[in-house]
């Protein structure tokens, strides 16, 4: 099957998925874990270096930076892996091609 660079490029996530899964067999999920924002070194890189080129405190631009997030705080890594544990666990064997926001609720698309 030949497909089109762009139709592979703006094709959503949870359809390449789903044909992934489709053509793998019997006990094959694949779902897409979506991460927000997570307290981790390279979030706070990134913080840091956005505070010096604003030319403001490394507080000031964390706490614009959790301004946009409803749940008021950056996640923590093992939340990602608490979520990611149960997709790959046998209690989540029924879910397949789904997208997983775990962002805090920044995202506005779903609400």
């Amino acid at each position: 099957m030949v497909i089109n660079g762009n139709w592979f490029y703006t094709a959503s996530g949870t359809s390449y998925a789903r044909m992934v899964g489709w053509g793998q067999g019997d006990n094959v999920t694949v779902n897409c874990l979506l991460p927000g924002a997570f307290d981790t070194e390279r979030l706070r890189a990134s913080i840091a270096a956005n505070a010096k080129q604003q030319g403001i405190g490394v507080e000031q631009a964390a706490a614009e930076r959790l301004a946009v997030v409803p749940a008021r705080r950056f996640g923590d890594p093992t939340e990602f892996g608490a979520a990611c544990a149960f997709l790959c666990s046998m209690k989540a064997g029924y879910i397949t091609g789904q997208n997983l926001l775990i962002d805090g609720g920044a995202f506005p698309g779903t609400y």
